[in-house]
């Protein structure tokens, strides 16, 4: 019987892949200009921003590999492979929602699954402090000097065992995840103190205590999708109307 954990799912045919890519390509190339603009405004973190750029050309993000350190990491998180799906989330995305979300001067954001840490340039550029937990050693280590300068922390981890105790925020691009794996960060998340705020990418959190306090469709490297801010609250309804 075949693996889930195999990609073979997500195989296209030629000219579709072609279109894809090209569209990605472009995406790219928008996201990329917007950002470099936004960061005139914060030279400051220009210098980690093109860090994390240097580290992608040099091992891009998006061809994960089955090596032995990935593998271990994996079955101690009780993760699969397919679950590796990487997508960037565009600066002025990442500035966007957490403004909506609250995130500004004396906040503290935790981006869990955070890849490189793009996200988490967004967080400084508030005023915020900024924390990410990464699964992959690799993405951590090609990036992790340049980012703590500017006063953002990277360390290697599995997100659904994170300290979150001294969060305001926390960010998720859960767009991959399985129903296993998002259950297992919704429990982690119940460590947080009342009033949080989460932001997570396609899907709400469908469970009790945490209230919807709005949605937005937003622009990410591959598309469009929504992004949903929640507060909380335990004891709560599941959701609240918005």
């Amino acid at each position: 019987m075949a693996h889930d954990d195999d990609l073979e799912d997500f195989d296209l045919p030629f000219f579709q892949r072609l279109v894809i890519q090209l569209w990605a390509l472009l995406l790219g190339l928008i996201t990329r200009l917007t950002d470099a603009l936004l960061l005139l405004w914060r030279p400051r973190l220009l210098r980690p921003y093109f860090g994390i750029w240097l580290a992608e050309r040099l091992h891009s993000p998006y061809r994960a590999r089955r090596t032995f350190e990935v593998v271990r990491a994996l079955k101690a998180t009780g993760q699969r492979f397919r679950e590796l799906i990487y997508g960037e989330t565009p600066l002025m995305t990442a500035l966007l929602a957490f403004r909506r979300a609250g995130v500004g001067p004396g906040c503290r954001l935790v981006d869990l699954g955070a890849g490189r840490g793009r996200v988490l340039i967004a967080a400084r550029w508030l005023g915020a402090e900024a924390r990410g937990v990464e699964l992959l050693a690799d993405h951590v280590a090609s990036v992790e000097k340049w980012l703590r300068p500017a006063g953002i922390t990277l360390v290697e981890g599995d997100a659904t065992r994170a300290d979150l105790s001294d969060a305001t925020h926390v960010f998720t691009n859960w767009l991959a995840l399985t129903p296993e794996t998002k259950a297992r960060l919704v429990e982690r998340f119940r460590d947080c103190r009342p009033g949080t705020r989460f932001i997570t990418v396609t899907r709400p959190i469908e469970a009790e205590g945490f209230l919807v306090r709005s949605r937005h469709r937003m622009l990410f490297t591959w598309g469009f999708e929504l992004v949903w801010i929640h507060e909380y609250q335990p004891g709560s309804a599941a959701r609240a109307s918005i």
